[in-house]
């Protein structure tokens, strides 16, 4: 058995946001080979992990705004439109500022990580404010409080008893999807 502690997301990783490079300018789309992810790309994604997009920007576009090239292994939340699309980045990525994603610092896994905001999903759509739609600021993110096991070890463990039956469940999808064709 394993101690557990209440903390904060930010004390799980680091939260960035993400930003949209100007569409009027072409050349920051254009022949783009960085993937860049929107909410729309994860409003019908059934799978945890993402690679890429609907559209990718240039190194252009990356430098005409404020998003940054987030690492493999960050753990990507919507914070608006909808708040609690969910997914890995596979790859080095970058999103919108519809996102507030989490680097997970060295005693946080990735795909524990994952599960803990599937898990408090509603919580955090709760905390979100505003008039036209809902949304979670960076500030309020940072400072939402979870309980997760010290032990990295057992972090890996839980995440992975239930990627495995997340495994399960695409692979009888897949079947079913199968079958319907």
């Amino acid at each position: 058995m394993t101690d557990w502690k209440k903390c904060t997301l930010s004390s799980l990783g680091t939260i960035v946001g993400g930003a949209t490079p100007s569409t009027k300018d072409s050349l920051n789309y254009e022949n783009g080979q960085i993937s860049w992810i929107t909410p729309k790309d994860l409003a019908n994604y059934e799978g945890r992990f993402i690679s890429k997009g609907e559209r990718n920007i240039t190194e252009k576009g990356l430098n005409s705004c404020s998003t940054q090239l987030l690492p493999a292994g960050s753990v990507l939340f919507s914070s608006r439109a909808p708040i609690g699309y969910i997914a890995i980045a596979e790859k080095e990525l970058c999103t919108n500022q519809g996102f507030k994603s989490i680097i997970p610092n060295v005693s946080t896994d990735s795909l524990f990580l994952y599960y803990l905001l599937k898990y408090n999903k509603s919580k955090i759509e709760s905390l979100g404010s505003g008039t036209t739609f809902k949304e979670v600021s960076g500030t309020t993110m940072k400072n939402i409080q979870v309980i997760v096991p010290e032990s990295l070890e057992q972090q890996k463990r839980i995440a992975k008893i239930l990627a495995s039956l997340d495994e399960k469940i695409e692979l009888n999808n897949a079947i079913n999807k199968n079958l319907a064709a």
